[in-house]
């Protein structure tokens, strides 16, 4: 853990927080010391990251729209950057796994980087504050962000909500979370999309976020196919 800590510039106060970031599930549930894992952490690192990226966004970019800035950090809160940022520090390597996880290439699927890199966040932010955890998610970000070069790789879920709101700004989208199945190192999740209750679509995948994305992706073939929302 001292090296990880090295390399991010930044020494926990209390490593057990620390540990228990680079948790994963699979781990914890081989454990006979009840060790907790790093998903209540991943849920806070979402939300510490969310409001890094949109304060960050609101102050560089006085003169955009909520719907610009929504889409920018769509871009860098999905799945795909934030893999990419764990790779960055070797995120992977760092993690605590069960043998089946790890024998299946755990330390280096997507998902599972990425639920660490936000639970390492998490992390942060209860060891070190607000400061400390956006400096280290800031230092991800590009010093020049080109809104025009993201506009062309916005998400699906983004683009679906761009054109449920021209529609009408009142509209409703749910992605619940309708089956899950297969083992921890290998899970799969399926997700229907509901507008204002109606079901429009479903996707799958083998994380929770990139079941929404498809079934986002598949709710705009289907809009274009004339699906009506009311």
């Amino acid at each position: 853990m001292k090296e990880l800590q090295e390399t991010i510039g930044y020494f926990f106060k209390d490593e057990n927080i620390l540990k228990t970031a680079l948790t994963h599930s699979s781990y914890s549930n081989e454990s006979k010391n009840n060790l907790k894992n790093n998903e209540r952490l991943e849920f806070l690192g979402d939300s510490v990251i969310s409001l890094i990226i949109a304060t960050h966004l609101f102050e560089i970019f006085p003169k955009e729209s909520e719907g610009e800035l929504t889409k920018v950090r769509a871009f860098f809160v999905c799945d795909n950057s934030l893999s990419k940022f764990a790779e960055q520090i070797n995120l992977g390597a760092y993690l605590l796994m069960g043998k089946g996880e790890e024998h299946a290439g755990g330390r280096s699927r997507l998902s599972i980087l990425e639920d660490a890199f936000e639970a390492l966040v998490g992390a942060l932010y209860l060891d070190g504050g607000f400061s400390v955890a956006k400096n280290f998610v800031l230092g991800f970000l590009p010093k020049q962000i080109d809104i025009k070069k993201i506009d062309s790789l916005t998400d699906y879920k983004t683009k679906l909500q761009e054109l449920v709101q021209k529609h009408d700004k009142n509209f409703k989208i749910e992605y619940i979370l309708i089956k899950e199945t297969g083992p921890d190192h290998d899970k799969s999740f399926e997700v229907e999309l509901t507008i204002n209750s109606k079901p429009i679509s479903f996707g799958s995948g083998k994380s929770k976020k990139r079941a929404e994305q498809n079934a986002a992706k598949n709710a705009l073939e289907n809009l274009k196919n004339n699906i009506e929302l009311h």
